[in-house]
């Protein structure tokens, strides 16, 4: 039996977590100088609500040696292989907490840094599991994981500079001048971290745009691959993003999932993205 872990960083459908039994290891938010330790005592709901309202942006902190000695020894018998796929190590020190409860006794834990985030690193947890159902063991499907790696494209925006001004991502300036001529940043995860690889006049621009990132890479018929939608609070957007790749492509599999908290800390609640591999 291999036991696949991931962690907060990581954006996965509710129904994948369900059908493979996944542990997911949370990071910590802080807001306002209060802990909360995602999707423990923190739900997505209230914190799209607490980011609304409050116009301050949160902290993350990586999740710990701690939690994953924990973990590790939950699951560290001779019948279980555990296999931690990790969101980007370029992003957070959470897989190098990984590594350090590894090396304190657990060897044949294998660990597999994605290098993506949210519905990127979403795609190797997913194919993980799929290859764990077929019978692989956990040093092979991180072999195929390896191959796999930078294949996914994974691009988003967002609804307002503000917060990636809070950020200090973009400057004051910069985030006016922006919101005032309506400009909408196209980002993307690029070795293992977000970066802005264009910008789009207008709302609307933004679905065609990333619906035509994966068409232009990967064609238009997806039926052969899995593709993720993600948004905040917004669902409204999530939908009509889908709309919009359904009038250009043939989809087979299409997940829609709310991103977290490690994501929206930086974000805002107002992202919608689109990943493929």
């Amino acid at each position: 039996m291999i036991k696949i872990i991931c962690d907060s960083i990581t954006d996965l459908p509710k129904e994948i977590i369900e059908r493979y039994n996944i542990d997911i290891i949370p990071l910590t938010v802080i807001f306002n100088g209060v802990e909360y330790v995602d999707g423990v005592n923190l739900t997505k709901d209230t914190f799209y609500k607490m980011l609304r309202e409050s116009g301050v942006m949160p902290k993350t902190s990586q999740a710990t040696y701690v939690q994953f000695k924990s973990i590790f020894e939950k699951y560290d018998n001779e019948d279980t292989e555990i296999l931690y796929i990790a969101g980007s190590s370029a992003a957070s020190g959470t897989y190098q907490s990984s590594v350090l409860a590894k090396n304190d006794g657990h060897s044949t834990v294998k660990l597999f840094d994605s290098q993506s985030l949210s519905i990127g690193s979403a795609f190797y947890v997913i194919k993980a599991c799929e290859m764990a159902e077929e019978g692989l063991s956990a040093t092979e499907i991180v072999s195929k994981l390896e191959e796999l790696q930078g294949s996914e494209e994974v691009v988003f925006s967002v609804d307002t500079l503000e917060y990636l001004k809070m950020g200090g991502r973009i400057s004051s300036t910069k985030a006016i001048l922006g919101n005032l001529l309506s400009i909408k940043p196209i980002l993307e995860v690029k070795d293992g971290l977000v970066s802005q690889r264009s910008q789009v006049r207008g709302k609307k621009q933004i679905y065609s745009t990333l619906v035509n990132s994966i068409v232009n890479k990967f064609g238009d018929d997806l039926t052969s691959r899995t593709i993720i939608i993600g948004c905040g609070d917004n669902t409204e957007d999530a939908q009509i993003l889908k709309d919009a790749l359904l009038k250009v492509a043939k989809v087979k599999d299409v997940y829609t999932v709310n991103i977290g908290c490690v994501i929206c800390s930086h974000s805002g609640p107002g992202i919608v993205g689109i990943s493929c591999i």
